[in-house]
């Protein structure tokens, strides 16, 4: 983890040389991780595509075999091999995402005890340029800081940008799960782990949450994109 956080941070020290801002920084480290997982991200549309499309047949399966779930099972497990659906395939990308988002925060969080690489630089610098380095645009004004130590600090209406990124932290995690799948059910499990999220993102670096957010949003561009790709093409058929 020492190695992904030094490379996580002389990344980042990279994109700024180029933008003089950390939070956009992260937005372009975001981008740059979506390019390189771009093929899983493919794979992953493909998938929730195909899951999609097998929903009623599997829904008949399931109606057939509903009193008996160990034949449920081995004839589902049979259905997905025989239309080559890995209906565990959309969660890869995120999987191999969570390394960078625990990096990342080790990298912009800390105590001053144990500083992360980020509080360890800001630490050298002068007051007026470690306001700086911290400073997301105008949006956020210190990326290290949760969105509750914002609250606390200044309350409902100066910690309002921090707020509203804990909502959009929860409705990423939320959308992408929704456009994915048909199911009720499964809706409706994304819906409480949104919510679940909303108590997580309160208590990490606004940094993290800009990074999830754009990760998110990125995310549902590439679905959608590669969604439409294969229903135009199948269309066609």
């Amino acid at each position: 983890m020492e190695t992904l956080k030094t490379a996580l941070f002389a990344t980042l020290n990279y994109f700024y040389g180029w933008v003089h801002d950390y939070g956009v920084a992260i937005m372009l480290l975001t981008v740059a991780v979506r390019l390189v997982m771009l093929p899983l991200t493919v794979k992953q549309a493909k998938s929730m595509h195909e899951m999609q499309r097998i929903q009623p047949k599997l829904k008949e399966l399931q109606e057939k075999y509903k009193n008996n779930k160990e034949k449920l099972q081995e004839e589902t497990l049979k259905f997905y091999q025989e239309h080559k659906v890995n209906p565990f395939g959309g969660c890869l990308p995120t999987l191999l995402q969570m390394p960078v988002l625990i990096a990342l925060y080790q990298t912009l969080g800390g105590t001053p005890d144990k500083p992360g690489p980020f509080l360890k630089y800001i630490a050298s610098l002068s007051p007026a340029q470690a306001e700086a380095a911290k400073r997301f645009w105008i949006i956020l004004p210190d990326l290290t800081k949760t969105p509750k130590a914002m609250f606390a600090e200044v309350g409902a209406v100066g910690a309002f940008p921090y707020l509203l990124l804990v909502v959009l932290f929860a409705l990423s995690l939320y959308v992408p799960q929704a456009m994915q799948s048909t199911d009720r059910q499964q809706r409706t499990i994304g819906l409480y782990m949104a919510v679940m999220m909303l108590f997580f993102g309160w208590s990490v670096p606004a940094g993290v949450l800009v990074y999830w957010v754009t990760s998110s949003i990125l995310q549902v561009a590439q679905q959608y994109i590669v969604t439409r790709a294969y229903s135009t093409k199948e269309d066609k058929k």
